[in-house]
C-alpha cells in the first residue's frame, strides 16, 4: 500500500477532474481500491441537527428517489459527531468504521466503510485523513451543485424558508485558536426572519443576531434587507455603529416593519469584546458553571419610521477566557421558550462543544412546543479560549469533556 503522501496528490487530482457532483464517489472508490472496501458511504448531517442522510445511496435529486435518513439521537452516529472520534466495530463478515467528516468545527457529516479485516492504527489514520479530505472537497464543490443543500433538507422549503437559509453563513460552526462557536436556527411554522451571522478577519470576529417583525415572506424580505446591510458595512471596513446605521437606513427605505438585533465584534490580540443592542434580549454568559444574563443598554430597533432619542452606542462587554456566550433572539425567551429554563440548561451543556450545546438548547424550546414554535428560535453560541491562544487544537471539534479521554471504539 502506497504511503498517503504519495496517495494526496493523485487523489486530488482525480478529483478536480470528475464531476462535482461526483467528487464524493472518487474518494469513494479511492477507498474501495486502497483497503478493499466493499461499502463506503458519505453521510450528510441535515440542517436541523437531528438526522445524516446517505447521500452515496440517495441517486440525484430529479431521480425522485428518497435519501435515506437516519435519526441522530442515541444513535453511533451521534457519538461520533459528538466525539469527533472514529468508530469501528466487527460486522458479519467484516469490520466497519465511521469516521468524521468535519473542517474547522463544522461537523458536515461522516464516512462509513465496511473492510474486510480490523484496521490497524496506520490503516485508521489514512482513512480519517481522507475523510479530512473529502471535507473539503464538500465545501469547494457545493459552490457548484445542489447535491450537499438537497441533502440537508428534510422536506423542501417554502419560499421563505429557501430565503431564509441562504441568508445564514455557508458553515454554521467556526473555530479558530481564541474562539470556537456556532449557531442553531429552529424555524417556526411560519418562519419569522431570524438569522444568524459571524466574519472573521486577521484581528476581529464579528457576531450578529436578528430578528424582525412579522412572519413568512415579509420577514424573510426584511432579513434579506437587513443581513445584505449589515454585510456589506462590514465588508467596507465601517465600524460597529456605523454597521448599526447602516441597517437602520437600510430597513427604513426597502422593507416594511422594523428589527431587533445584535451586533458584537471581539478583537483577537486582546479580548475587547463590543455590542451594540438594537431592542434586542441580552445576551447570556457562562462562567465558572453559573449562567447570567449580561446587562446592557438597549438602543432602539433598526427600521423605526419614530424619531429616536439617541444614536446606537458600541458598550463594553466583559469577556474572559473560559467563557461562553450565548446570543439569542426571543423565540428562546417567548411563547414555549419561556417554559424552558435557558440559565440552567446552558449550565448543565457546558462540557459539550457549541456546536453540540446550541442543538441541545433550541431543541429544548422546540419539544416545549411539541415541534409546532409559534416564534423561531435562534441562538449563538460562543467560547472564548483568549487572545494568548495562538494555534488551534485540530480536535477541538468533539465534546470537550470527552474529546482528550476519547478512543475509537473496538
Amino acid at each position: 500500500m502506497l504511503s498517503e503522501r504519495s496517495e494526496l496528490p493523485r487523489l486530488l487530482t482525480a478529483v478536480e477532474k470528475a464531476a462535482p457532483v461526483d467528487a464524493a464517489e472518487v474518494i469513494a472508490e479511492d477507498l474501495r481500491r486502497r483497503f478493499d472496501a466493499t461499502r463506503v458511504s458519505f453521510l450528510i448531517v441535515d440542517l436541523t441537527g437531528n438526522a445524516v442522510a446517505r447521500l452515496s445511496t440517495a441517486g440525484s435529486i430529479d431521480s425522485g428517489r428518497e435519501r435515506e435518513r437516519i435519526p441522530l439521537l442515541g444513535s453511533l452516529y451521534e457519538r461520533v459527531i459528538r466525539t469527533q472520534r472514529p468508530y469501528q466495530e466487527a460486522a458479519g463478515p467484516g469490520h466497519r468504521v465511521v469516521v468524521p467528516v468535519t473542517n474547522r468545527g463544522d461537523a458536515i457529516g461522516l464516512l462509513e466503510l465496511l473492510l474486510p479485516v480490523p484496521p490497524d492504527e496506520e490503516v485508521l489514520a489514512e482513512v480519517a485523513e481522507t475523510a479530512h479530505v473529502l471535507a473539503y472537497v464538500v465545501i469547494a464543490n457545493g459552490r457548484f451543485t445542489d447535491l450537499y443543500t438537497w441533502g440537508k433538507r428534510s422536506r423542501p422549503p417554502t419560499l421563505a424558508a429557501e430565503i431564509q437559509y441562504q441568508l445564514l453563513p455557508a458553515s454554521l460552526s467556526c473555530e479558530a485558536a481564541q474562539f470556537s462557536l456556532c449557531g442553531h436556527l429552529e424555524p417556526s411554522e411560519d418562519l419569522s426572519g431570524d438569522t444568524f451571522d459571524y466574519a472573521v478577519e486577521r484581528d476581529t470576529l464579528h457576531l450578529s443576531v436578528t430578528d424582525p417583525m412579522g412572519h413568512d415572506l415579509n420577514a424573510a424580505l426584511a432579513a434579506t434587507v437587513l443581513v445584505g446591510a449589515l454585510r456589506g458595512a462590514r465588508r467596507a471596513g465601517a465600524g460597529l455603529v456605523e454597521q448599526a446605521d447602516r441597517a437602520d437606513q437600510a430597513l427604513r427605505e426597502h422593507a416594511r416593519g422594523h428589527a431587533t438585533g445584535q451586533l458584537m465584534r471581539i478583537d483577537l490580540h486582546t479580548g475587547r469584546a463590543q455590542l451594540v443592542n438594537a431592542g434586542h434580549p441580552w445576551p447570556l454568559r457562562l462562567r465558572e458553571g453559573s449562567a447570567k444574563m449580561i446587562p446592557c443598554e438597549v438602543d432602539h430597533p433598526f427600521g423605526l419610521s419614530v424619531p429616536v432619542s439617541h444614536p446606537y452606542r458600541a458598550q463594553e462587554v466583559d469577556l474572559r477566557p473560559g467563557d461562553r456566550l450565548l446570543m439569542l433572539t426571543d423565540g428562546m425567551l417567548e411563547h414555549q421558550g419561556a417554559q424552558v429554563d435557558l440559565p440552567a440548561l446552558l449550565e448543565g451543556t457546558r462540557d459539550l462543544h457549541p456546536r453540540e450545546a446550541a442543538l441541545t438548547l433550541t431543541r429544548a424550546v422546540a419539544q416545549a412546543a411539541g415541534s409546532r414554535l409559534e416564534d423561531d428560535a435562534t441562538v449563538m453560541c460562543l467560547d472564548w479560549h483568549g487572545p494568548q491562544e495562538t494555534q488551534r487544537h485540530v480536535s477541538s471539534g468533539a465534546d470537550t469533556h470527552q474529546a482528550s479521554a476519547a478512543r475509537p471504539h473496538l
